[in-house]
């Protein structure tokens, strides 16, 4: 069964952290490119990070550079997000996904993504 299943969101205060966690089951890893997305109440899904299939190469929107970090362990068939820093504006709902393309300039988009996991809830406390 092909599944992604996102953890470790939660209520946290600004300035905090979080490590998201989005497991795959039924798929080889190694041979998809993985992002995260996140939408918040009233507004549209945006790419928050991606990394590559062919050389883990890693993407992130402006807004999170230098506080997010994405990473995966492809044995553990899990990707993980780094979250550092964290600003009220960071709430949302966030999303892993595979099979879709990392993208330099907008990181990914929703619609190139054809497997998603049910998400995790961030907010984040001012």
């Amino acid at each position: 069964q092909l599944q992604l299943v996102e953890s470790g969101g939660g209520l946290v205060q600004a300035g905090g952290s979080l490590r998201l966690s989005c497991v795959a089951s039924g798929f080889t890893l190694e041979h998809y490119s993985i992002a995260w997305f996140r939408q918040a109440p009233g507004k549209e899904r945006e790419g928050v990070s991606c990394i590559s299939s062919n050389d883990g190469t890693t993407y992130y929107a402006d807004s999170v550079r230098g506080r997010f970090t994405i990473s995966r362990d492809n044995p553990k068939s899990t990707v993980y997000l780094q979250m550092n820093s964290l600003k009220p504006e960071d709430t949302a709902s966030y999303y892993c996904a595979l099979n879709g393309v990392c993208r330099r300039t907008v990181v990914a988009r929703p619609y190139e993504y054809d497997y998603w996991g049910r998400g995790t809830q961030v907010t984040v406390s001012s």
